[in-house]
């Protein structure tokens, strides 16, 4: 599904920055994170098999109720790892990632990003799918296995100029109505919203969702002067005054207490959350989120 989103970079240019990417993230793929990524989700979903008759250690919440009144005797629901998992990419496009003095950065780490998610997932046999969001959907990559739709992902991720807020209520919404069976979701954006907790509830319950905020290198550390940014009350894009030590503290407040609040709402859902500056080291971001899920998994 596309609505026709704005294109921005040459060809010329566009291809050699997907081949950049694509080398720099298999390598550390094949180095750091191909494993890491297998033992963090391994187990994550199960699938039905079939239905035998109880036998003495059996769990008794996998009796099948309507199975066992039809035949007279106990008789439980058996299941299997799924180990081939689907993996959607909820990426935010919005002009928030090209505001800053690092726009270009930002919007490169988006790719890079889907990248490295990307290139894990099919070196593990999984499928991977991306939406991309603004205030409404900009692109839908139904997910599939295979080289050819990581590079679609990043090369449409680099070139999308949408030009929309960010309204994240709608990319959950329309994960809730498209994807059916459980799956493994990162919702990437630099939450510049307010308004999304009810959805972010109802995904969190059916997908194994992960937020991932993204941020602006020197993002609540505005320079002084007049900058073009997107305040959080409206979203909208305008021009603010940081000339002044007052401003640049009641904005840097504002971010701050907005990101207080984002953590209560993912702890509050049960939500494990990364964090990660562009142009920082996101490998490491990422190893240190599959470590966690790691050892929580061998508990």
């Amino acid at each position: 599904m596309t609505n026709s989103p704005e294109r921005g970079m040459q060809a010329d240019d566009l291809l050699r920055e997907v081949r950049r990417i694509q080398i720099r993230t298999n390598r550390m793929v094949d180095e750091v994170l191909g494993g890491e990524y297998h033992s963090a989700f391994k187990g994550r979903g199960l699938e039905f098999s079939e239905v035998r008759e109880y036998v003495p250690g059996d769990d008794i919440r996998t009796i099948d109720w309507n199975v066992t009144a039809r035949m007279g005797d106990p008789y439980v629901k058996r299941y299997v790892e799924e180990r081939e998992l689907t993996i959607l990419l909820l990426v935010d496009v919005s002009d928030s990632m090209s505001f800053g003095s690092d726009d270009r950065l930002k919007r490169e780490s988006l790719a890079e990003m889907a990248a490295l998610l990307g290139f894990s997932a099919i070196k593990n046999n999984d499928q991977i799918g991306m939406v991309a969001f603004s205030d409404r959907i900009v692109e839908y990559v139904p997910p599939r296995k295979g080289v050819s739709s990581v590079l679609r992902m990043v090369r449409d991720l680099l070139d999308i100029r949408d030009g929309g807020g960010t309204r994240i209520s709608v990319v959950l919404e329309h994960l809730l109505a498209i994807q059916k069976r459980r799956a493994v979701v990162f919702l990437i954006s630099d939450f510049h919203d307010t308004a999304f907790e009810q959805p972010l509830k109802l995904a969190a319950v059916k997908h194994d969702l992960i937020p991932v905020r993204i941020a602006a290198g020197g993002e609540l550390n505005p320079p002084p002067g007049r900058i073009m940014t997107r305040p959080l009350e409206d979203g909208r894009p305008r021009m603010l005054d940081f000339s002044s030590f007052r401003n640049r503290e009641k904005f840097r407040s504002a971010l701050k207490a907005h990101y207080r609040k984002l953590d209560i709402q993912f702890r509050r859902q049960g939500l494990d959350s990364i964090e990660v500056t562009a142009g920082g080291d996101m490998y490491r971001a990422f190893r240190r989120f599959f470590d966690m899920r790691k050892r929580r998994l061998v508990r």
